[in-house]
């Protein structure tokens, strides 16, 4: 028993005796692997120090686009239409990791020093701001129930729907805003919607010199923010043009919608402005000129160091277009004075506006596009120049200089034999089918003297003799089923019913009647309708055109409105011109020299003829002389609230077209009246049209 404790004394001792030395290889083995690692420290810092440092120190350059002014327009006399004002901006370039946080306290700060009177928030816009306080954050977040913090399962909501639920909390609250609040707000709006090192303006109207000085004595303090300039369109000789020139789209705005992913595509970005309509829109990729080119160097990852320009891009292509300014003006005002004077006599309670349109018809040059838009139920006008490509009319007789050309080509008639009967057309079922002269006026009448007295019953039997038909009074008359195809494609030679191919977007190309009944039937009566322009309908612009191509001697011109290309010298005072609109011609007629002097003919004695039954006698008095055709066709009032109302009010289209001088035409017009009371026809496309050639010839000498 004594051997056994002694034993157990003696291991007991070796244990203590062995502790110390494995305490002691732990500590060495310690020892040895800090000093391992002070040696690997001191050789990364002496070997590789100088480049970490420099990755640290590292910057990273993007090369971001800026918008240059948009290429002015000028008229055919070098007069600004369309030009740009320069504008001091406050802008702000966003940086790739720009917080909420930095972005609320740019927007306090910045609005301390201006104001955006011209602008009010959203309450969304305003909730967005309050909640992007960190205070607030935390506060509502707390203050939502815990169904709308944590799902079903206890799980937390994704931060899209619990930030909806707050902005939801904060709209039930009675808030209030200053009014530095909310400016601060609008800031916060457009820094948070700009995209990544893009710059945006925050200010770009009406900033005053002590907002500009106050911004730029604190720029230190706004990171992101600088002062720039930005444009604005203006029109110096007045808006009423802006009709045809189109609009340009806010920054706001921003690349149109329904065009989006094609703007995209050709290197735009989502904010760019760009044109939306007419010109504007049509001569986009020369107006928008290329853009400047900046770099932006970043320190770290969320601090702009530097902007510096390296391409300072160039401005849009200039439009030198046909119209004269001057003369443009004189004929709006024309065509109000007139429409006015229609107005006050009563004649236009069913009209919808009035139209003018003037073009050189030797080579398709618009010399001057008016229109009117006036409002039946409330009486108010206002500009609608595009009206006359994209409104269509029933135009009346001013079209039978085509029906009687289509006879004269197809052989119907002949320059030496082309008298026809004067009689009524009657048809079974159907009033009588005449000219507005008394029944017997006339037994029989020559081409010329049909268009000088607008004889409808001519353009009838022309059309009759030239589509085969069979008639027989008060019993039946038949037809071919292609009678309508005739006729229709001898309009289309004019241009008629087509497209013109202005240079502007919108046009359209007319409405064409119905060839047949529900029943299938060829519509006879309205073939005949059809033969003197009381049908088919017609912009203005084809009808400037059809005259254009009469005066010409057969040549169908394309119109267009811009007659030059160039670039503006940076003092703004020149112009070199890139390229020139060359006329085009979309159809030559193929009449004869005889064919086309029967039309002549007929189209001066309206004007300068001694019939008592000529209808533009009005004219005779205006140097050069004139020659052209007047129409007046019936038709309906049309009231979209109640389309194919049966018991619409009878209304007439007054038109006139014409040109001069008439042995060598320098200018053609055409002026339309629609929907006036056809009781007061009176003379006013006719004062209209007098005036515009009058007023041609003086700017002209």
């Amino acid at each position: 028993m004594k051997f056994f404790k002694r034993k157990k004394k003696q291991n007991s001792n070796k244990i203590a005796a062995s502790t110390p030395l494995r305490m002691n290889i732990i500590l060495g083995v310690i020892v040895v692997l800090f000093l391992l690692l002070i040696g690997q420290l001191a050789y990364l810092q002496l070997g590789y120090g100088s480049r970490f440092q420099a990755e640290v120190q590292k910057t990273d350059s993007t090369v971001v686009s800026n918008s240059v002014p948009r290429g002015v327009m000028y008229d055919s006399k070098g007069q600004v239409l369309v030009g740009n004002k320069a504008n001091n901006a406050i802008t702000y370039t966003k940086s790739s990791s720009t917080s909420t946080s930095q972005i609320y306290s740019i927007s306090n700060k910045l609005s301390r020093y201006i104001s955006l009177d011209d602008e009010k928030p959203t309450k969304q816009q305003l909730y967005e701001y309050y909640l992007a306080n960190t205070a607030n954050n935390k506060r509502i977040t707390a203050e939502l129930p815990r169904s709308q913090r944590y799902d079903s399962q206890g799980d937390t909501l994704d931060s899209a729907t619990i930030y909806k639920n707050e902005l939801a909390l904060v709209a039930k609250k009675d808030l209030t805003f200053t009014k530095r609040e909310k400016t601060a707000a609008l800031i916060f709006n457009k820094i948070s919607g700009a995209y990544t090192l893009s710059t945006i303006y925050i200010k770009n109207k009406n900033l005053t010199d002590k907002e500009l000085a106050d911004v730029g004595e604190h720029l230190s303090e706004l990171p992101g923010v600088g002062i720039g300039t930005d444009w604005a369109r203006t029109y110096p000789n007045g808006k009423s043009i802006q009709s045809i020139i189109g609009s340009v789209s806010s920054e706001k705005a921003g690349l149109p919608s329904d065009n989006l992913q094609y703007y995209l595509t050709q290197g735009y970005s989502r904010n760019d402005r760009v044109g939306t309509s007419y010109l504007e829109e049509k001569y986009e990729p020369l107006l928008k000129g290329t853009k400047s080119q900046s770099e932006v160097t970043q320190k770290g990852s969320d601090k702009i160091q530097q902007t510096k320009t390296v391409y300072k891009g160039e401005s849009g292509a200039s439009l030198i277009l046909t119209i004269n300014s001057k003369y443009q003006s004189e004929v709006e005002d024309a065509l109000k004075k007139v429409y006015a004077s229609a107005q006050g006599a009563g004649a236009t309670k069913y009209s919808n506006g009035a139209y003018a349109v003037a073009m050189n018809p030797n080579t398709g040059a618009l010399l001057a596009i008016a229109g009117i838009n006036h409002n039946a139920k409330t009486g108010k006008n206002t500009d609608n120049a595009l009206g006359v490509i994209n409104q269509s009319f029933v135009m009346g007789s001013a079209v039978k200089g085509a029906t009687v050309a289509g006879g004269l080509m197809n052989n119907v008639i002949t320059p030496s034999n082309n008298t026809l009967p004067d009689t009524p057309i009657y048809l079974p079922g159907s009033p009588v089918k005449k000219s507005v002269y008394p029944v017997g006026t006339f037994s029989a009448l020559d081409a010329p003297t049909a268009l000088e007295v607008s004889s409808n019953i001519y353009m009838m039997h022309l059309a009759m003799k030239w589509v085969g038909a069979k008639y027989e009074p008060h019993t039946f008359i038949s037809m071919p089923k292609n009678s309508f195809d005739i006729l229709r494609r001898n309009f289309a030679m004019f241009g008629l019913g087509q497209k013109t191919g202005v240079d502007l977007p919108g046009e359209v190309s007319g409405i064409k009647g119905r060839s047949f009944n529900s029943e299938g039937n060829l519509l006879t009566g309205s073939v005949l309708d059809l033969s003197y322009g009381n049908y088919d309908a017609y912009t203005p612009i084809q009808l400037v055109q059809y005259v254009s191509t009469i005066a010409n001697g057969g040549y169908r011109m394309q119109p267009y409105l811009v007659q030059s290309v160039g670039q503006t010298n940076a003092q703004g005072n020149k112009v070199s011109v890139l390229y020139n609109t060359k006329p085009t011609v979309q159809m030559r007629i193929p009449w004869t020299q005889n064919q086309l002097d029967v039309i002549h003919q007929g189209f001066y004695r309206v004007v300068h003829g001694t019939n008592g039954w000529g209808t533009a006698h009005f004219l005779s008095s205006v140097k050069p002389a004139i020659a052209g055709k007047t129409g007046t066709a019936e038709t309906f009032y049309y009231n979209p609230d109640k389309p194919g109302d049966p018991n619409a009010p009878e209304v007439i289209n007054a038109t006139f077209v014409g040109y001069a001088p008439a042995n060598k035409p320098k200018i053609a017009v055409a002026v339309v009246f629609p929907g006036l009371d056809p009781n007061m026809e009176g003379t006013y496309t006719l004062q209209v049209a007098k005036q515009m050639f009058t007023d041609y010839f003086a700017l002209n000498k």
